[in-house]
């Protein structure tokens, strides 16, 4: 995917410099480069629903039987919700802060939106504000909300399917969650093969961007990073300490030093999923960590308590919308703020399994999908860096779920 970033930015921008807007380079785009990025984004918006629907119901079903869920999963899931609350909330600060995606003349800006189309399936989030807000996410005809892209609908729909899975437990709903397992897993086995295409969808995006626009949006692409690392690192070892040390009475220092094995292999194979047996070591060898406690918060936090995917996706979102010129009014924020939360939870611990998310998000706020293209080309480091922080938030979740347990961290 890098390569694909700089093949494009390379052969985009000296293709802006040599022909400028000569006829043939703009008939190239628009019969070439320009089509072959949008079948790489339809490929990614096709897999948003039956990626959403299986991987959030199971989520919230793999927590087991609600009404018998105990001290344990209530604690984990009160930890994980506010969080991943704060986490979004850290990374769309910074980037109201610094703005990342701002700084086009108006001339490109205006150039750019001309030229940029919608994305796919996109929607406005139901109801505008207040109580037609609320009654808005709870369908009334989810194959209707599916097909007008009402996504907020239809992952609230996703949550009430994986809460009726886990209180119904009979033959019947054991065959419909295996049958939810499976779509997640083909679903997964095709994002897979779609990201493999990945460098030549994002060549076509960016040389499509820097043959209409130049250079120029390097600047921008660069304060992207600039952001998502400042967010990673404020949340990694400002937030998880005093949460460690306040609610785990634990020192950071020691729980830091601890889980180094787990951070390192977090960042090398950027998975959650790939991570959980090193995490499950240093937790009950060099935490100490109550093995029953430990087992419970680790495996379901590999996939629903991704503090890290959460954060990257609000900032991209929004800067996104910024790089557009699109502007978010206070509402849209909220509501792009509580999809990330919830995505945290339903987002595969796999490489690039926030992906599809920031393409539903913006399709769902009228943002051009087209930018996902710079995204994806520095994906593979961010996602290294945000894997990190999701393993690290997990292993902080058990030492806080421990303390109150009857086998106390010494």
């Amino acid at each position: 995917m890098l390569l694909g970033l700089a093949l494009g930015l390379v052969l985009g921008s000296a293709a802006h410099l040599m022909f400028g807007d000569a006829p043939a380079l703009q008939a190239f785009v628009k019969y070439v480069t320009e089509p072959a990025g949008k079948i790489f984004l339809r490929l990614l918006f096709m897999l948003v629903i039956p990626l959403i629907v299986s991987a959030l119901a199971m989520g919230v079903a793999g927590l087991g039987d609600l009404r018998s869920l105990g001290r344990i999963g209530l604690k984990t899931f009160a930890y994980t919700v506010v969080v991943s609350t704060v986490a979004v909330l850290l990374g769309v600060g910074l980037v109201n802060l610094f703005k990342p995606g701002s700084g086009l003349s108006p001339e490109l800006r205006e150039k750019l939106a001309a030229q940029a189309s919608a994305a796919p399936s996109a929607a406005p989030a139901a109801g505008a504000t207040g109580i037609d807000f609320v009654v808005g996410l709870v369908p009334n005809n989810i194959v209707k909300a599916m097909t007008e892209g009402d996504m907020l609908a239809v992952m609230v729909f996703s949550l009430l399917l994986g809460i009726g899975l886990s209180v119904t437990r009979n033959e019947p709903a054991r065959r419909l969650q295996e049958a939810l397992e499976g779509l997640y897993e083909v679903v997964m086995r095709l994002l897979g093969l779609v990201l493999r295409a990945a460098p030549v969808g994002v060549a076509c995006l960016l040389f499509t961007l820097t043959a209409r626009l130049g250079l120029d949006i390097l600047r921008q692409l660069g304060a992207y990073v600039f952001v998502v690392l400042a967010a990673l690192a404020i949340h990694q070892f400002v937030v998880y300490s005093i949460s460690v040390a306040w609610l785990g009475r634990m020192n950071p220092i020691e729980f830091f030093r601890g889980i180094r094995a787990a951070m390192l292999t977090a960042f090398s194979t950027a998975s959650s999923n790939a991570t959980l047996p090193t995490s499950l070591l240093v937790a009950e060898e060099n935490l100490k960590l109550p093995a029953h406690v430990s087992r419970f918060v680790l495996t379901l936090g590999s996939t629903a308590n991704q503090n890290g995917t959460a954060l990257f996706e609000g900032v991209t979102v929004l800067f996104l919308a910024q790089f557009y010129g699109v502007d978010l009014t206070l509402s849209q924020q909220i509501t792009v703020a509580f999809i990330c939360v919830l995505g945290g939870i339903g987002t595969a611990g796999v490489p690039a399994g926030s992906i599809p998310v920031v393409v539903m998000i913006l399709g769902l706020i009228g943002v051009p999908a087209e930018g996902i293209g710079m995204i994806l080309g520095v994906d593979r480091f961010l996602d290294m860096c945000r894997t990190t922080l999701n393993v690290t938030g997990d292993l902080a979740a058990a030492v806080i779920v421990a303390r109150g347990e009857d086998h106390r961290i010494s």
